[in-house]
């Protein structure tokens, strides 16, 4: 499967379970709610994790000198 493709299942799902957490008024709702999104953001942090091995961050680049271009 597509990596981006997961990644962006994942963040959907994200936004769909936090926005279901904030509209919960049930403790024991929010607590399952609140697992969800912690797995979902660990899952997440896995394809974060595997991005900086694959592409490490150099804060020696040149991207200081340019700036921030947004």
């Amino acid at each position: 499967m597509d990596p981006d493709v997961i990644m962006t299942g994942l963040t959907k799902e994200l936004a769909a379970e936090l926005k279901t957490m904030s509209k919960t008024k049930d403790l024991n709702e929010k607590e399952a709610h609140s697992r969800i999104i912690k797995n979902l953001c660990q899952s997440l942090g896995v394809f974060f994790d595997l991005m900086n091995e694959m592409m490490p961050f150099d804060p020696d680049d040149d991207l200081d000198d340019e700036g921030i271009p947004f």
